[in-house]
């Protein structure tokens, strides 16, 4: 009898280690306050980001762009706005048209276009590479500081010394102290949250000396995969012209090819010059020991507000301190588990990063506001990964201020799929925040972005539970569904629809042409239909015959050995080793994608057992390890869904800032940051068919957990 009741105590008290948090409340800031980033040299992979969703600015050791050639290879010193776009003139006159060819996969007659990368020398390879470097994503200028030595060269890396740099994330606020020649300087660095500029206040006695400058400074579009905010060549190709100065503010207009925009600066005192083209410098009072300055862009030449650092400040810490009271947290403290307190950092700064880089009105792209990858252009197959944490977080408006995005691009998504003889809206993989299609041979043919809206819209409306969500998104959520189920190849042989061929899928290392039910995205078109029905249903209208259909005619998932396989047509899935890289897209069909009616969950558990031990994971990407580590919690794994989350793999590495660096071309990714929240989330809070409290966590007690504001995932 004793040893029953010690049983339960023991019990109770492992559920206890999770429970807590329903009657302790946290200290937020104190989360928070423990996770704040410390710099204390110049660490070009450890720069520091301020900005409000839609802007951002990036800073070395010094607060201020100073060394944006030096920063260049690593965490680049970029400052990026939604709306700074340019291309190129089109001095051949390419049409779009030209990048097209055209496939029947399925020889059903259909001549579908897509929209691809030609490979043989001639017109239609140029037309492709015009549309894809075209439009890109502008660096709109650099801003840092030129110190000057006593023998009056300018200062290099090497000359600051004694750094000690500090992200306050509870306010959002920069300090930086460092010392030139024995001399300090204390600088302070903030974002408004209001419009496109960054508040800085200096002090230093190199002021008074007359020996510390501001420099503004104009890049030129690299036009390549990566803009990295530092290529100065092409000078003669763009115009900087400073229209207007007084001694408390100036005006500069930039003038691209493709575009024109301006820099407003606002100083408590002093004088700015051109020193050479497309290079200014702003030279405070040497009255006193210390000025503030702030510099916005914009698009017109009509800034509402001059405001100066003191004024951003007091709205940055205002702003941040408001959303981390907002929505959800978790505290891990007390756990002796050793990854607990590295698991809280990256929650934590993810959030910070996230917010800073991925809350404007459309998909981010993969490396955020701080320097371009893929010519700056968002992928929507991405947007899931950078959209829904913030729901489950308890943040909801801010992913659904990033559907803005397909509100604004639904025509041209439709005549996509009209251009391919199907019905409905078929979402641009690759686009500029227009909806202009980017050529490419594996984006033409991914599919797995096109359910992404009807999960998302499903969230926002569990969120609130109000028919009027329904009411917004209904018609973005019907024509996604009507496209699904037009697009499903109806097999009259099998008496089945089969997804291709023609489908490259998310682990992009197969074929279109020979790629058939691959089994994420079965799984995913099979749980977005039917929730597009049930959308119906909530609005009280008619099923929709055609995807009841496809729902229950839709291909099986595939499965050989008590194995899924990655596709259908990939029988040696896990034996050829080329099909062992990329994504194990197969895993998010249970994870991502809430459970299927199609799955069983002990092939599912076979699967993820072998691709554990098969997987070439140094060949992976960043939101693979969150996927996994869903994967195992839906398969109540918990574990094993730690253990994704910390497996060593330098693709699953969280930079001092929180950054997920992937190699030297991505050293930023944001979609991992994303990936962490949505899993973490999902592991404390549960998803619909879960029991008990943080379901993905183990109950051993060696995880202390107070957790509030989550959401459970579908």
């Amino acid at each position: 009898m004793r040893n029953k009741k010690l049983i339960v105590l023991l019990a109770v008290a492992v559920l206890a280690s999770c429970q807590a948090q329903q009657t302790d409340k946290i200290d937020r800031k104190a989360v928070v306050d423990r996770h704040h980033v410390v710099n204390n040299s110049l660490d070009t992979l450890a720069s520091l980001t301020v900005g409000n969703g839609a802007f951002a600015y990036t800073v070395d050791a010094t607060g201020m762009q100073s060394f944006p050639v030096y920063y260049k290879n690593g965490v680049s010193l970029g400052t990026q706005s939604e709306w700074g776009w340019n291309s190129f003139p089109n001095d051949n006159n390419y049409s779009f048209q030209e990048t097209l060819k055209a496939y029947d996969f399925n020889q059903e007659g259909r001549q579908a276009e897509y929209s691809i990368q030609h490979k043989e020398a001639g017109r239609q390879k140029e037309a492709t590479e015009y549309y894809r470097v075209n439009p890109h994503r502008l660096q709109l200028g650099n801003v840092g500081f030129t110190i000057y030595l006593r023998n009056g060269e300018e200062a290099t890396p090497k000359d600051i010394q004694n750094v000690e740099q500090r992200l306050d994330l509870w306010s959002g606020i920069i300090r930086s102290m460092f010392t030139v020649e024995g001399e300090k300087v204390e600088v302070w660095t903030a974002s408004s949250q209001q419009d496109d500029r960054i508040g800085v206040r200096v002090s230093s006695s190199l002021v008074k000396q007359g020996r510390l400058e501001v420099f503004v400074r104009y890049p030129y579009p690299t036009g390549k995969f990566l803009d990295e905010a530092a290529y100065y060549g092409d000078a003669d190709k763009h115009q900087s012209v400073l229209l207007s100065q007084s001694a408390t503010a100036a005006t500069i207009e930039h003038t691209l090819p493709g575009t024109h925009y301006f820099t407003q600066l606002a100083y408590t005192d002093g004088q700015l010059k051109e020193k050479q083209i497309h290079h200014f410098a702003y030279r405070p009072s040497t009255a006193t020991d210390h000025f503030e300055l702030s510099f916005a862009f914009a698009p017109k030449n009509d800034f509402k507000s001059a405001a100066l650092y003191t004024a951003i400040e007091r709205e940055s810490s205002s702003a941040w301190q408001q959303f981390w009271e907002s929505g959800a947290a978790v505290d891990f403290a007390g756990s002796t588990d050793p990854r607990a307190h590295e698991l809280e950092r990256r929650v934590v700064l993810s959030q910070y990063l996230t917010k800073v880089q991925c809350g404007g009105s459309n998909p981010p792209q993969e490396t955020g506001l701080t320097f371009n990858s893929w010519y700056g252009k968002p992928h929507t197959e991405m947007h899931w990964w950078h959209g829904v944490h913030y729901a489950l977080w308890g943040r909801p408006e801010i992913m659904e201020n990033t559907l803005e995005y397909y509100f604004r691009t639904f025509e041209k998504a439709k005549a996509l799929a009209a251009r391919q003889g199907y019905k409905g809206v078929r979402w641009i993989k690759m686009s500029d925040n227009e909806g202009n299609e980017s050529p490419s041979s594996v984006a033409a043919f991914l599919i797995w972005q096109q359910p992404h809206i009807i999960y998302m819209t499903e969230l926002a409306y569990r969120h609130a539970n109000d028919k009027k969500v329904l009411e917004k998104y209904k018609d973005l959520v019907f024509a996604t569904a009507e496209f699904m189920a037009d697009y499903a190849y109806y097999d009259k042989a099998k008496d089945r629809y089969n997804l291709g061929l023609g489908v490259i899928p998310a682990q992009e290392v197969f074929k279109a042409a020979e790629t058939r039910n691959p089994t994420y995205e079965v799984a995913y078109w099979d749980w977005a239909l039917r929730i597009a029905q049930t959308w119906k249903e909530r609005l009280g209208e008619p099923r929709d015959a055609k995807w009841d259909e496809v729902i229950q005619k839709l291909a099986p998932l595939p499965v050989q050995g008590n194995v899924y396989l990655a596709t259908e047509t990939a029988t040696d899935s896990y034996t050829f080793p080329k099909w062992m890289t990329d994504h194990p897209a197969v895993l998010g069909a249970l994870g991502m994608v809430p459970e299927s009616p199609k799955l069983d969950k002990e092939v599912m558990k076979n699967t993820l057992d072998t691709v554990w031990e098969k997987w070439s994971w140094a060949d992976t990407w960043g939101w693979d390890f969150p996927m996994t580590a869903m994967n195992a919690a839906r398969l109540q794994l918990p574990e094993k869904a730690l253990d994704a989350l910390f497996m060593d793999i330098q693709t699953n590495t969280y930079l001092k800032n929180g950054h997920n660096y992937q190699d030297g071309r991505l050293r930023i990714y944001l979609p991992g940051n994303g990936g962490v929240l949505t899993a973490v989330a999902m592991m404390l809070e549960g998803w619909d068919a879960s029991e008990g409290d943080c379901p993905g966590f183990p109950k051993d007690g060696s995880w202390k957990i107070k957790k509030e504001g989550f959401k459970k995932m579908p």
